[in-house]
């Protein structure tokens, strides 16, 4: 069947379900991966020196996904059962936008609060892409799933990219948007995205639909039998051997994405780079990754989406050898594209594989567990990322200690039988 993405343009429920990442990149771009930790390290956490705030960084990010970790499979098990999953969505999505709006009153100096602030945010952010992600089994079917997923992550490139660029724009010239200076535009941003993450949400609650569940449950129904389904849950799994072997190599490899992508920014700092130098790196990596996105898809289906995971973990190692010996900023611009050409690949055909591997009537569920250790690796990347800096008092030997990451990561998945994997699921659709 030949490529043609721009088809789905015009089924109204995929771009509903697309513009969720469009909404919630402002997010992770502007916030995690701009602005916080650049405002953090020199507004907020002026006090402490650079490999303390590194670690304290990392460590924030690390306990932000370690509650996940614990909530996520109960959640999915819960969303599922009563049929619940935009409702879940609306709650988590409605918490990462009020955290992330508050980033406005933090003062300078309060390194402490920031941090508690930032972490509510990012279990916000963290949270709701469980359900969204369980939402691709209603807006996709075999043949479009890995499109569907490109293009999810290919909308959420340009929507976070374009905010990104105004907040950028804002930061150099706040006196254009009658900002006193760049931490006043800095702020400003953080309530930008408040209100960009809200607006965006919109279509998927109001077009992309859910099964109908024919016995309607509250809340505390849905907490209860969700934890009956989560324990069925765990005796399922043990029946889904491909399942496990995949989650185990997503876990390992993702890892070394969440970690470069939370940390790159500090990293840079840590090398002298000037700041705006590394924003607009970052604005290189969401321009370049729409485009590309959609060329992974289009790659997915001619070699297979193992593959195109293979190609990308190939090119983070790349990364990191680089990134080790650079000591010029232009090296940093460079890297930037190089991960913008891959970063939302190895995400997209990472979560459309998954849905091969687990049952179709049970999708928050299986998402419960696949987010679950997807945060969970981003609880040790960071950690282990700050602690080698910190032990060490070397950058260079930070960004390296996660090429062992990748490695692992793509060894365990060449043990996946994709086959199967697909009769095992079947078998449980039963």
């Amino acid at each position: 069947m030949p490529y043609k993405p721009f088809k789905l343009w015009r089924d109204k429920k995929v771009i509903s379900w697309s513009f969720y990442d469009w909404a919630n990149s402002a997010f992770s771009t502007t916030v995690m991966a701009g602005f916080f930790p650049l405002f953090f390290k020199q507004y907020w956490a002026t006090t402490l020196d650079s490999s303390e705030s590194t670690f304290m960084l990392g460590s924030a990010n690390a306990f932000a996904s370690l509650v996940v970790v614990v909530l996520a499979p109960l959640l999915g098990a819960i969303a599922d059962k009563g049929g619940a999953r935009k409702r879940f969505l609306i709650y988590f999505a409605m918490m990462g936008i009020v955290m992330t709006g508050c980033l406005y009153l933090v003062a300078s100096g309060g390194w402490g609060l920031a941090l508690v602030l930032y972490v509510l945010a990012v279990i916000g952010f963290s949270g709701g892409n469980i359900f969204y992600d369980a939402l691709l089994v209603e807006v996709s079917d075999e043949s479009s799933v890995d499109q569907i997923s490109v293009l999810g992550f290919a909308f959420g490139y340009l929507g976070g990219g374009i905010l990104f660029a105004v907040n950028v724009l804002m930061t150099i010239n706040p006196e254009w948007f009658g900002l006193a200076d760049t931490a006043a535009a800095v702020r400003a941003s953080f309530l930008m995205v408040a209100g960009w993450w809200a607006l965006f949400t919109l279509p998927v609650l109001l077009f992309v639909t859910e099964p109908v569940v024919h016995t309607s449950m509250g809340l505390r129904d849905s907490i209860r039998a969700g934890f009956g389904e989560l324990r069925q849950t765990l005796s399922r799994l043990k029946l889904l051997k491909q399942a496990w072997i995949f989650l185990l190599a997503y876990w390992l490899y993702i890892d070394g994405v969440d970690t470069i992508v939370r940390m790159a920014v500090d990293y840079g700092l840590s090398l002298g780079f000037d700041s705006n130098g590394l924003i607009v790196a970052l604005l290189i990596t969401q321009f370049v990754g729409f485009p590309a996105a959609i060329i992974f898809g289009s790659l997915a289906e001619r070699w297979g989406a193992r593959e195109g995971i293979y190609l990308a973990i190939g090119v983070y190692l790349a990364i990191i050898l680089w990134a080790y010996q650079m000591s010029q900023v232009w090296e940093f611009y460079m890297l930037a594209i190089a991960i913008g050409l891959v970063q939302g690949g190895i995400q997209a055909l990472s979560r459309s594989y998954y849905t091969r591997l687990i049952p179709k009537n049970k999708p928050a569920e299986f998402f419960g567990f696949y987010n679950m250790l997807g945060k969970f690796a981003a609880v040790f990347g960071p950690l282990l990322m700050g602690g080698v800096s910190l032990a060490t008092g070397s950058p260079r030997l930070a960004i390296l200690s996660v090429a062992i990451l990748f490695v692992a990561g793509a060894l365990l998945l060449k043990c996946v039988d994709e086959e199967a994997g697909r009769a095992d699921a079947l078998r449980l659709e039963g």
